[in-house]
């Protein structure tokens, strides 16, 4: 099945070709090497939604369907479709009364985090939300390191403004360590970035 973007440019899912890894114990601070971020996220979020602490969801992404095969008269097979629209943000939800909002990225650079990694429409979107006092923010993995970090929106625009101005095109890991906070992988929940939220809005 094809999928296309707004503008025509053919989506193309990323592929993970590791080698499945063998393990002889289980370890829970370990235990979610070579899973996406996303699949990470997923399910801390799930987490948080069976123990009662907040309603986080990724967001959909609508697509309009422009070719369809019926090999069966009970079965569909949806041949090419289109984004209908350009995606904002991954994730949002609410927590303790706030609106969240939050991006995840990953990176295989080890010395400093790509910005080109961000859509210009996605850093309006934040600039927006920041504007409402919404809660917003970005999740971002050196994969390599198995590193997580929390760096609040307004960093992340500083960042990308001086970019605009003819700056560096990347954030320095140097950086990331400094305006961003670490949060060790742990189990259940994968990701706590909860427990970052409560640190910065005295929420705990």
């Amino acid at each position: 099945m094809n999928f296309h973007y707004p503008n025509g440019k053919r989506y193309v899912p990323k592929t993970n070709t590791a080698a499945p890894k063998i393990r002889k114990e289980k370890n829970f601070a370990y235990s979610n090497r070579g899973m996406t971020l996303e699949e990470d996220l997923n399910e801390t979020n799930l987490y948080y939604l069976e123990q009662n602490i907040a309603v986080i969801h990724k967001k959909p992404t609508p697509v309009q369907i422009v070719n369809v095969d019926y090999p069966k008269r009970s079965a569909a097979v949806i041949k090419e479709a289109y984004f209908k629209q350009a995606s904002t943000t991954d994730y949002n939800g609410v927590y303790k009364g706030k609106y969240i909002d939050f991006e995840a990225k990953e990176t295989k650079f080890t010395s400093s985090f790509p910005l080109k990694n961000f859509h210009t429409h996605q850093i309006r979107h934040m600039r927006d939300v920041l504007s409402h006092q919404g809660v917003c923010f970005v999740i971002l993995r050196f994969t390599s390191l198995e590193e997580v970090f929390l760096l609040e929106a307004s960093y992340l625009l500083s960042f990308w403004d001086r970019m605009e101005e003819g700056g560096r095109k990347s954030i320095t890991k140097e950086e990331v360590e400094k305006y961003g906070h670490q949060i060790p992988l742990g189990f259940q929940p994968r990701i706590d970035y909860i427990k970052v939220i409560d640190y910065l809005y005295n929420l705990s």
